[in-house]
């Protein structure tokens, strides 16, 4: 197997800087009136929900996303017949006013390729499946095999390169992390390298042609997966000595609601955040208007970041960037080593009296005809009250941290856990036997408080004031390995009030960024408040909570909810993909840990719930396939009763229990 060694992987740099943001410098791509990369702005497009054929629907569709932000619209071409009605559709969103550049998107149909590219402006090919094979078959080739299936690959995609090159068409070659072809998979895996190999096989093809105007994108349902494929891909680019072809961003099938915004925002903002991207694309199960504005929330982060407070610079990276492993740490209390990264809620401000209800907010429930507490799927591990300690006895799953000035006057000071500042943890003061924690910043870091550092069973708070906040932080985290400190931390990040979509974005970027390294061992959202309204402090608790959990299960690292890998619908779609995937999170979301594939067609089938546990997929009109991983368990179930079907076959893995009403 030809992969790179990890000595060759870290030699090559993914990204300008470590430290200081620069974005990256692609290559231009004239893409209809909208230009990609260079110094061009970063672009937000979508796709199309209905059916190609109804010009009419496409085109309304269309100017509303247009209206909501979309400066391209992808719409699928699945044959010959819906290529050639992109003249159409594209005539007469022209007689409306609207010069968007469409875009077509391709799969198994190279002749549709074809005829698309004299009429869009770019088409979108996968080269998991055009003019290459999956069948979910395990083959051996042999070195001419391989070599002839990419001779047989190039006589089939040449004809729509010299297409592209006489009529301007750009291209994007996108590559999907679960529709790898049975080629890729026999030598690569679906790893990131098979991937970004993948794509590499039909680029070379390009280059060779002298054909350029080519975007390129490694999407997945997994987050990790995607960061580290981009990751690579741009490494590989400039190891060939190829051009910087612009990227476009992407995490697929991300799911709806708060899930998939943060889900989005961790494998796409991981990315902005080293100057990686060029066009972004975030995929929710909803009414594609939705998808621009939390895209341009994204990109908006970055308008003005090349002017933040100065990093210590950093040659090298001491963590592999294209391979997870998690930070190797000692076990304090109930962080680090083998330890799920905790939840720490900050409830330092809310100054009013606590009772038992207010835990409500934090997911753990007094229930007082039993006398006793109930613990929710998302309750928080931590509770940080400041100086303000809580008047009653925690539930056992609940721990208290209180600023070292207000724990050492306690009574019970071993059930409640100190928090340094850096002027105390210098002085003459009393630790805790088994966990202290110490908030500190990159600037505070020096030798005198690592070996302080050192000596006690210490949990570290890292803070940052700086508008690039993630890299600040991963690189205190750099510097504590370089400097042989195991101690755990937890990142902690405060937010002023702002609306709640805007929450997701932030966190999940500032947190996820560092999570999807295996750079963390807890969290701690901390909320600063403008009013003093006890209710609304709590729901904005409670807000913050959720977030937390659900940043740490879209980085892959603590699961406690089911997840769904929904794709966001398109004109491919044989069922109501927000209806239904509603219906089945009804009945299943109480299934922690459990992963779900719900996608409405074959193309977007096994492959791209290439993580799922078990799979709904449309395969005719009211007609389900379920799966079980990537293995066809019933075909054509009546949707009606598939719902019923797929718990079934959850029940007869062992993998369901009933909800507690």
């Amino acid at each position: 197997m030809d992969l790179m060694s990890e000595k060759n992987i870290l030699e090559g740099q993914y990204c300008n800087s470590l430290t200081a943001y620069k974005r990256r410098k692609a290559s231009v791509v004239n893409i209809g009136s909208k230009p990609m990369g260079g110094d061009y702005p970063i672009r937000v497009q979508s796709m199309t929900t209905v059916d190609t054929m109804d010009t009419q629907a496409v085109v309304e569709e269309t100017i509303r996303m247009v209206d909501a932000g979309c400066e391209y619209v992808r719409i699928t071409a699945p044959s010959k017949k819906e290529a050639e009605n992109l003249a159409v559709i594209k005539e007469e969103l022209l007689k409306r006013g609207y010069d968007v550049p469409l875009v077509a998107d391709i799969h198994f149909t190279p002749n549709a390729a074809e005829v698309a590219a004299k009429i869009v402006e770019k088409v979108r090919i996968n080269p998991g499946n055009y003019a290459d094979k999956k069948r979910f078959e395990q083959i051996d080739y042999t070195e001419e095999e391989y070599q002839a299936e990419l001779e047989r690959i190039k006589s089939r995609f040449a004809p729509l390169v010299e297409i592209c090159k006489a009529h301007g068409t750009a291209m994007r070659i996108g590559t999907n992390h679960g529709s790898l072809s049975d080629r890729i998979m026999s030598r690569y895996g679906d790893t990131p390298q098979g991937m970004v190999e993948s794509a590499l096989e039909f680029l070379r093809i390009c280059d060779e042609m002298d054909y350029h105007d080519v975007v390129l994108s490694m999407k997945a349902s997994n987050t990790r997966i995607m960061v580290q494929a981009y990751r690579l891909l741009v490494q590989r680019l400039d190891e060939e000595g190829l051009r910087p072809y612009p990227l476009h961003l992407g995490v697929t099938e991300a799911g709806d609601g708060e899930d998939g915004r943060i889900k989005s925002a961790v494998g796409i903002g991981t990315l902005l955040e080293d100057g990686l991207g060029d066009t972004v694309r975030v995929s929710l199960t909803e009414a594609p208007e939705a998808e621009a504005p939390v895209a341009r929330k994204l990109i908006d982060r970055y308008n003005d970041r090349e002017g933040h407070e100065a990093i210590p610079s950093i040659s090298e990276s001491p963590v592999n960037p294209y391979v997870y492993q998690r930070r190797v740490t000692k076990e304090v209390g109930a962080f680090g080593d083998h330890q799920v990264p905790r939840v720490i809620a900050d409830f330092s401000e809310v100054k009013a009296e606590m009772v038992f209800k207010d835990l409500k907010a934090i997911s753990h429930h007094y229930l007082p005809e039993l006398d006793k507490w109930k613990m929710g799927d998302l309750g928080a591990d931590y509770i940080y009250s400041g100086s303000n300690p809580i008047g009653f006895m925690l539930p056992n799953g609940l721990k208290e941290l209180l600023d070292y000035a207000c724990w050492e006057k306690q009574q019970d000071q071993e059930h409640q856990y100190p928090v340094f500042t850096l002027e105390e943890v210098q002085g003459e003061v009393k630790f805790h036997a088994e966990l202290n924690f110490l908030r500190i910043a990159l600037k505070d870091w020096n030798q005198e408080i690592a070996a302080i550092v050192k000596k006690q069973p210490m949990v570290l708070i890292l803070e940052t004031s700086n508008t690039h906040a993630m890299v600040e932080q991963r690189r205190l985290i750099f510097q504590l390995i370089q400097d042989g400190i195991e101690a755990p931390v937890v990142i902690r990040h405060a937010y002023p009030e702002m609306e709640e979509e805007d929450l997701q974005v932030h966190a999940s970027t500032d947190v996820g960024g560092l999570l999807i390294d295996g750079l963390g061992d807890g969290v701690m959202l901390s909320p600063l408040f403008k009013q003093e309204d006890k209710a609304a402090k709590l729901q904005r608790l409670t807000t913050y909570n959720q977030i937390a959990f659900g940043v740490l299960q879209a980085a892959r690292t603590r699961m406690t909810k089911t997840e769904y890998i929904s794709c966001p619908s398109c004109g491919r779609t044989l069922f109501d993909l927000q209806e239904t995937t509603a219906m089945i999170r009804k009945r299943t979301d109480h299934l922690k840990g459990v992963k779900i594939g719900i996608m409405g067609c074959i193309v977007n089938g096994p492959g791209e719930m290439a993580d799922a546990d078990y799979g709904y997929v449309g395969s005719g009109v009211g007609k389900i396939t379920l799966y079980r991983g990537q293995e066809v368990v019933k075909r054509n179930v009546p949707s009606e009763h598939a719902v019923d079907e797929l718990i079934s076959i959850i029940k007869e893995d062992d993998n369901w229990f009933e909800a507690e009403s």
